[in-house]
């Protein structure tokens, strides 16, 4: 009996309905708004479905399709999901659904907005199904240009033109494209070279441990990968587009690119970087460990200095993702597992963290600490939102982000114990800028223009209800998603044998 392709309908669902979107009438508003809610709506239960099916007893890929495309260059059409993309897939997925009903009082452009949309959730999202790297590169590029076009068109312009804003976060992704490519080409050659003409992650990983893709090669491509992922996850020195980039962003576009699209490059480090480039990943440790110690240091302390509640958030978001490099960095089962379950719990914390900020400025145009104050007396629900996202953000025990982040220390001691007491200070950092402005804008003297802003009703508050169920859910029982992460962390463990006595640039090895 032919089996349901539930990874293609989660991919393609999305896409179907931006083109029916585009078959209806532009008045349409409502229907527009409500087939893309269909769609998401639909796209998480399959993933939740999944999620819950996964045997993780089994582990490995699973619910695997294969379709050959291109047989002379060994492109195919290969969807799975194992214990590390399957977690980052209910991530995009959640967040997909919060998006859409974050932009439920879009007047602009409707149809528009929406097919963009849509495709930009179907972009992030197939990056994590798909397991052939042709298709990786493909799925990475249909988000450029979609949300270049949302941050233009909707965007805001309160510290810096969102014509700036939009321009600077394209050529940066579209730079880390290009070394991503060179990269690629790179790894493809090496392998074609040594007769496997494939873009296959399992079958490059293979070649890798059979030592075909030799060091000199994975040292050069993972080096060309490092800074095209690294534009997209906001790695320090490449973060400068960030700030501006989810700031003057649209609230849809600030969630997806801070809470999802920063996860590709994190993931496509692991999936490409640790699974066939792992001597390459261990000879760049010590570089991206003192950058991810740096990053964490210096964007916690620019967050003290910011006034603009969503230039706090956007550099907070790469303080965090400093963490997630840190993990990467100490290349342990311990660490790794901790760095692809907090890019989870990141990746919930921030969306909802600008859900809930657009929502304010959609109904005040504030951004200000110095002007959003005492919402707590008239916006109970936006109250919770903000008091959830931050604690979280701070690593309170009982929310999503605690156990990622305490096993990421755990596994990051061992290796690299300075450069983690370093990184564990940027907690004080941390506290101090998140509980000032929660202090500031919840509970201080409320504004007198401030009196009468509606709280989040309806569906303004399914954002809040969505995010905010797997954020205490999954901090209430992390075994439901430490357990899969382990599950997808196992099979590394001939590439961490491989490695263990490899050189990096530092020296050492044998």
């Amino acid at each position: 009996m032919m089996r349901l392709p539930i990874l293609s309908l989660i991919l393609l669902t999305p896409l179907a309905a931006a083109f029916i979107i585009t078959l209806l009438p532009g008045r349409l508003h409502d229907a527009i708004r409500r087939l893309s809610a269909l769609a998401m709506t639909g796209v998480t239960f399959l993933t939740l479905f999944v999620y819950a099916d996964y045997d993780m007893v089994r582990g490995g890929m699973q619910y695997t399709e294969y379709i050959p495309w291109i047989t002379d260059l060994g492109v195919a059409y290969s969807l799975g999901v194992d214990g590390i993309s399957l977690p980052m897939l209910l991530l995009s997925s959640v967040v997909g659904l919060a998006t859409v009903f974050s932009s439920w009082n879009i007047e602009k452009r409707v149809k528009e907005y929406f097919v963009l949309l849509l495709i930009v959730i179907a972009g992030v999202s197939g990056s994590f199904l798909v397991r052939d790297l042709f298709f990786f590169l493909v799925l990475c590029e249909m988000v450029v240009i979609p949300a270049y076009l949302m941050v233009l068109i909707w965007g805001s312009s309160e510290r810096v033109s969102k014509e700036h804003a939009a321009m600077k976060m394209t050529i940066f992704l579209l730079i880390g494209s290009a070394f991503m490519l060179l990269g690629v080409l790179l790894l493809y050659v090496s392998a074609y070279d040594a007769g496997m003409r494939t873009f296959d992650f399992a079958a490059l990983a293979a070649a890798s441990l059979m030592g075909y893709i030799s060091w000199e090669v994975q040292v050069t491509a993972f080096f060309l990968l490092l800074i095209g992922f690294g534009a997209h996850l906001s790695m320090f020195p490449l973060h400068i587009w960030s700030p501006d980039g989810y700031s003057e962003a649209p609230t849809a576009i600030s969630m997806i690119n801070a809470g999802v699209l920063k996860k590709v490059g994190g993931y496509a480090l692991i999936r490409i970087g640790l699974f066939v480039l792992p001597l390459g990943a261990k000879f760049w440790a010590p570089v991206i460990a003192i950058l991810a110690v740096v990053g964490v240091i210096y964007a916690s302390y620019i967050a003290l200095a910011q006034r603009d509640i969503k230039y706090m958030i956007a550099y907070s978001s790469v303080s965090h993702m400093g963490y997630v490099l840190l993990g990467f960095a100490a290349l342990n089962a311990i660490s790794i597992s901790g760095a692809v379950a907090y890019m989870v719990a990141h990746g919930i914390m921030l969306a909802l963290f600008f859900s809930q900020v657009g929502y304010v400025y959609e109904k005040t145009g504030l951004r200000s600490v110095e002007k959003v104050r005492g919402l707590a007396h008239s916006m109970p629900h936006i109250t919770v939102g903000f008091m959830l996202a931050g604690l979280c953000s701070l690593g309170l025990p009982g929310l999503i982000g605690f156990v990622p982040e305490f096993t990421i220390f755990v596994g990051v001691m061992g290796t690299y114990p300075v450069l983690a007491v370093l990184a564990i200070s940027g907690i004080v950092f941390t506290a101090f800028y998140i509980l000032r402005m929660l202090a500031h804008v919840l509970f201080g003297q409320e504004r007198a223009q401030l009196v009468n802003i509606s709280d989040a009703r309806q569906l303004d508050i399914a954002p809040l209800v969505v995010l905010g169920i797997v954020l205490v859910g999954l901090g209430v029982f992390p075994g439901l998603l430490m357990n899969v992460v382990d599950t997808g962390v196992a099979p590394l463990t001939p590439f961490f044998e491989i490695i263990q006595d490899a050189p990096t640039i530092l020296g050492g090895g044998d």
